[in-house]
């Protein structure tokens, strides 16, 4: 076992003891099937940690809405990643996107947001790492901007930060 796995194998562990301490989880509670309501009166979804036993991708038609949409397969830095995406893409709404990171140093940090890779007008949302994959719903700008992607930042634990992009196959 190699320095990466026994790393995501610790922080998966860590994810799933904090279960215990989160009230709705993916598929629970909110307005829509992963929402909840804060305080500014929008629901929506980020950095919340839950737990699913995802079968194989290519099979996968989950409560998360929709087929599932690969999205490719790219290189950001030393790392190879590869994104798919649950459902529709609809500006205004979030989206449950998937990614594979292998290779490079151990990770600290996944982020995604959808949009421009400025970020202007784009929520970014801390991923979580599921069993061999970074999971979180991120909310699509409305409207979304000309020349919208699936931006993915990864970041080292040393605080190198990497970034790459993905055609939403919209």
């Amino acid at each position: 076992m190699n320095t990466n796995d026994s790393i995501r194998r610790i922080l998966a562990l860590v994810a799933a003891g904090g279960l215990a301490l989160v009230p709705a989880a993916c598929g629970g509670g909110g307005s829509g099937a992963d929402a909840h309501s804060h305080a500014d009166g929008k629901d929506h979804d980020h950095d919340h940690d839950h737990d699913h036993d995802h079968a194989p991708k290519q099979a996968m038609d989950d409560d998360h809405g929709g087929a599932v949409v690969e999205m490719g397969e790219t290189k950001s830095g030393e790392y190879s990643v590869k994104a798919s995406r649950d459902g529709d893409v609809v500006a205004g709404k979030d989206a449950p996107i998937d990614v594979w990171i292998t290779g490079g140093k151990p990770i600290a940090a996944v982020r995604f947001w959808i949009g421009t890779e400025d970020g202007k007008g784009s929520v970014k949302a801390k991923a979580e790492l599921e069993k061999d994959n970074w999971h979180t719903h991120v909310d699509a700008p409305s409207p979304m901007p000309e020349g919208t992607k699936l931006w993915v930042e990864i970041e080292s634990d040393g605080g190198e930060k990497s970034t790459c992009s993905f055609d939403l196959k919209i």
